[in-house]
């Protein structure tokens, strides 16, 4: 066997991602950096309101992809996230005229990501 055929049968380095495991990277990141953000809010106003922005543009771009036509989720869910995408543009508007806190957004995010591991419903 040569050096070659070695490589060609030899296990990958990196698993295949799947569409739902890259949904988990991308909400597991932005929800780390909303919570650092939210940490750091006093000292850093204008990062915590990029991270609450950058929230709501990946729930708007859920909401978008489960009103398409050719989104295959079952019905209830697609209007159960539609929901979340609502409630998180309206909760995101509260927290830029300080009348709200990034709390229950965190929790949708986590409760999203338990549901994508397949550790309970995320609704």
């Amino acid at each position: 066997m040569t050096l070659s055929s070695n490589l060609a049968y030899a296990q990958p380095t990196a698993p295949i991602r799947t569409p739902r495991m890259a949904e988990y990277e991308v909400i597991a990141r932005i929800t780390q950096r909303l919570v650092a953000a939210d940490q750091r809010r006093k000292e850093d106003l204008s990062g915590f309101l990029e991270a609450v922005f950058s929230n709501e543009k990946l729930w708007s771009t859920l909401a978008a992809d489960v009103a398409g036509p050719g989104n295959g989720l079952p019905d209830l869910l697609r209007a159960r996230l539609f929901y979340l995408y609502r409630f998180t543009a309206e909760h995101s508007r509260k927290i830029r005229q300080n009348s709200a806190d990034a709390g229950v957004l965190i929790e949708i995010n986590k409760a999203v990501l338990r549901g994508l591991r397949g550790e309970g419903a995320a609704t």
